[in-house]
């Protein structure tokens, strides 16, 4: 999950021109890319980098990396390479066990991302895609052809023809009929109960006119007279019960919340640091206050102990229940 803070200075670390996901623009703002840790015990922050632009390992910024105190063996990595190399590092570390991941829109259209994931053992996602993400219901034969180029004789995999085109997930939606779509709970808010109508259907994504993998593809709508669609996509196994797609539909609000309280509470966003390593400690400064908080706050009685508000099994109606997942 990554967050922007519209900070002005250009001579602050990883300033730049970005879109600024707090102002819905782009701006002048600082990106940082977050892990986050949730359990049947709360939820936190657990890692952070700084994003910086590609622009800011150029020339032109050299004075300014100095200035920052860059590292110099720092390169660049995109906000997706940043997250799994975070990741990566919780999974091979083993010192905080998981099950899933999830992710937003960014992460989900990755394939660094979803590759990283992918190498972790055990470990299923679940993650948002955008709505003209293509894939195929039924996954197409392909072959190797070889043609000549400048003399030489090279070969490249491509889809036996006839075959169908790939279509985009919002257009497999909208084919859907009424039947393939359930209502179901999927969190619990402050005016009751958030209920969804979802579908899932297994397909194959289309990466660069060609199958790719084969995941579990689970659209969300809202209830009314103009609902509005999510996409998400899972590497589950096959008989994965409806229930789990549902939790992990609204565990993101764990997430959200950790933000959430870390700007109103702890002063998240509320720093004037400008260079890298400042940045850095801020962070892990408000992360460690939040992380104290939290079995204090409960010991107090200002939280609830659930699950942070996630459907419990039987909102959803199935067998699943907390510590089957966490644990």
């Amino acid at each position: 999950m990554s967050r922007a803070w519209s900070k002005r200075a250009k001579t602050r670390g990883g300033g730049a021109r970005q879109y600024c996901g707090t102002l819905g623009k782009v701006e002048k703002c600082q990106v940082g890319v977050f892990a986050a840790y949730a359990s049947r015990h709360g939820y936190a922050l657990v890692d952070k980098r700084l994003f910086l632009p590609e622009a800011w390992f150029g020339n032109d910024y050299a004075t300014r990396r100095t200035t920052c105190r860059v590292p110099q063996e720092l390169t660049f990595q995109s906000k997706p390479q940043l997250a799994a190399a975070m990741l990566q590092a919780i999974v091979h570390e083993g010192l905080l066990p998981c099950k899933y991941v999830v992710a937003d829109c960014l992460y989900g259209h990755s394939p660094d991302f979803l590759d990283a994931v992918d190498a972790c053992i055990g470990v299923t996602t679940f993650v948002a895609i955008p709505s003209e993400t293509r894939c195929w219901l039924q996954r197409p034969r392909t072959e190797d052809k070889t043609y000549t180029y400048k003399g030489d004789v090279r070969a490249k995999r491509v889809v036996v023809v006839p075959h169908n085109a790939p279509s985009s997930v919002a257009a497999v939606a909208a084919s859907l009929p009424a039947s393939r779509w359930y209502q179901r709970t999927v969190s619990e808010g402050t005016k009751g109960p958030i209920v969804y109508a979802v579908a899932r259907q297994r397909v194959t994504l289309c990466k660069e006119g060609l199958p790719d993998r084969a995941v579990w593809l689970v659209r969300k709508r809202t209830v009314g007279a103009n609902p509005v669609y999510s996409y998400s996509i899972s590497n589950a196994p096959v008989s994965t019960p409806w229930c789990t797609f549902v939790w992990l539909s609204g565990l993101r609000w764990a997430i959200e919340q950790c933000f959430e309280e870390g700007k109103t509470e702890l002063g998240m966003d509320h720093y004037e640091v400008r260079q890298y390593p400042g940045w850095h400690h801020h962070m892990l400064t408000t992360l460690l206050a939040h992380f104290f908080l939290w079995p204090l706050t409960l010991h107090v009685g200002k939280k609830s102990p659930s699950p942070h508000r996630v459907a419990t099994a039987d909102d959803i109606g199935g067998r699943l229940t907390p510590a089957d997942i966490y644990d």
